[in-house]
């Protein structure tokens, strides 16, 4: 069965709002019993794990990938299948065939697969961060209500018990005023295999292509650069061409949880602090760096600083005596901190299993008396789930496009501080940096010529 509904406009639910569920007023219901048609672009790493969980219960319908490689090994799981290497080929010959698409694509092709989708109508799911650049997260929000589909992006934290408890926690006043957090990557660990790869100079030499990769497909919407095996297929984050480094790849499960619960919005500062030596080329991320972002009063809430260390063994925070811990050793991977005025909190790197810092028998007494959960929960803690119940029953997950192009967006204005260093200026109601203009060309990046989406919106 194909959803043809397009080109519709949202409203939203004031019941449903609240829970972070919009309405999709008019479009037609598929029933919950009925198999969705999904295509999968990029079915390889993060797309295998993706198409397993999108498979149960639905039709896969077809497949799409650049890499032969990961091609095949998916195609064992689904036979009948049809295969791509172009995902415009793909529309063109089966776009009244799919009713779904999950993209999970490297970064820096997100964008241009999930507007295909969308422009006929489709109903996609696609992979954190939500895109490339901050132009390109504006235009999937206006495109996602202009056609009329459900969206979703792939933060799994979002769906969550723990991120909902943090919310429900801090809208009680069990924090107070939240002016400080801190969140952490740890050690940024680079080499042949690793998710971070150098080259072996800069600009990277140019590498023979596999022959069981379409190099030119890969590249996309972007400049044209000889091939290098740093890139694909696994450490391609690293490369600002591509990727967003780990602040760009983490920020979406790390401050989801501040994000939403403290309402933060845009921030209008944000500033970078490298070591020296640590920069390897502005193409490609540093070693290590903290990154400050401010933001300003949002109603009756108060402004906020916080604080990304990325790269260290163990983040700069002072430990408060009341936190009743000693050092934060137990999350070196990562974590994050809302410290308030009257009790602070920390989680891991994803929000998934959050505690108020305070000694263990005050928390047990805390916990026996915890307020009401106010928030409705997901079933089995799964994003893909909600997404496909959400096309099913009219409605749109909590990590839709609306909400997913916002947490993205206050990512990226920091992964450009932390790209360039110093401090960056950002007026988001203009979507300009307004202290270093030069800096305005990777707000919306270049398009090779047969890859431009979005344009008309």
């Amino acid at each position: 069965m194909v959803n043809n509904v397009s080109r519709r406009s949202f409203i939203k639910s004031t019941a449903a709002a609240s829970a972070g569920v919009l309405i999709l007023p008019g479009l037609l219901s598929f029933s919950p019993n009925n198999k969705l048609n999904i295509a999968a672009i990029g079915v390889g790493n993060r797309g295998g794990s993706n198409l397993k969980k999108i498979a149960v219960g639905n039709n896969v319908v077809a497949l799409c990938d650049v890499d032969d490689l990961m091609m095949n090994k998916a195609a064992e799981n689904f036979p009948d299948a049809r295969k791509f290497k172009d995902f415009r080929v793909m529309f063109d010959k089966m776009a009244n065939d799919i009713d779904a698409v999950i993209v999970s694509t490297p970064d820096h092709t997100h964008f241009v697969a999930t507007m295909a989708a969308m422009e006929l109508g489709k109903h996609v799911f696609v992979e954190k961060p939500l895109a490339h650049n901050i132009w390109q997260l504006r235009t999937l929000k206006k495109a996602a209500k202009h056609y009329g589909i459900v969206s979703q992006m792939g933060n799994q934290g979002h769906t969550t018990h723990g991120i909902r408890l943090i919310k429900e926690w801090y809208d009680a006043d069990v924090l107070g005023d939240v002016k400080e957090v801190y969140a952490w990557h740890g050690v940024n660990k680079f080499g042949p295999g690793r998710y971070f790869t150098k080259p072996e100079s800069f600009p990277p030499p140019k590498h023979a292509i596999p022959e069981n990769l379409k190099w030119d497909l890969w590249q996309g919407s972007v400049s044209e650069k000889p091939f290098n095996k740093a890139y694909a297929p696994k450490s391609w984050r690293g490369f600002y061409d591509y990727g967003n480094g780990t602040l760009g790849d983490w920020a979406c499960h790390t401050l989801d949880a501040p994000f939403w619960a403290l309402d933060l919005g845009t921030p209008y500062s944000t500033e970078a602090s490298v070591p020296e030596g640590s920069f390897n080329d502005r193409s490609f991320m540093p070693d290590s760096s903290t990154v400050t972002f401010k933001f300003k009063k949002r109603h009756n809430k108060p402004a906020v600083k916080l604080i990304w260390h990325e790269g260290f063994q163990t983040p700069d925070i002072a430990i408060k005596p009341e936190w009743g811990i000693d050092n934060l050793e137990n999350n070196q991977g990562g974590g994050m901190i809302m410290v308030g005025s009257k009790n602070a909190l920390i989680t891991g790197a994803r929000p998934d299993n959050p505690r108020l810092l305070m000694p263990n028998a005050e928390y047990d007494a805390f916990l026996k008396n915890a307020p009401n959960q106010t928030i409705p929960r997901i079933e089995e803690n799964n994003p893909h789930k909600e997404w496909l119940d959400a096309i099913k029953n009219n409605t749109l997950p909590g990590s839709n496009f609306d909400y997913g192009s916002d947490l993205t967006e206050m990512a990226l204005v920091g992964v450009l501080a932390q790209r360039f260093g110093g401090k960056i200026k950002y007026n988001g109601e203009k979507m300009k940096i307004t202290n270093r203009p030069k800096l305005n060309a990777y707000i919306k990046e270049p398009v090779r010529k047969g890859w431009e989406y979005g344009e008309g919106l």
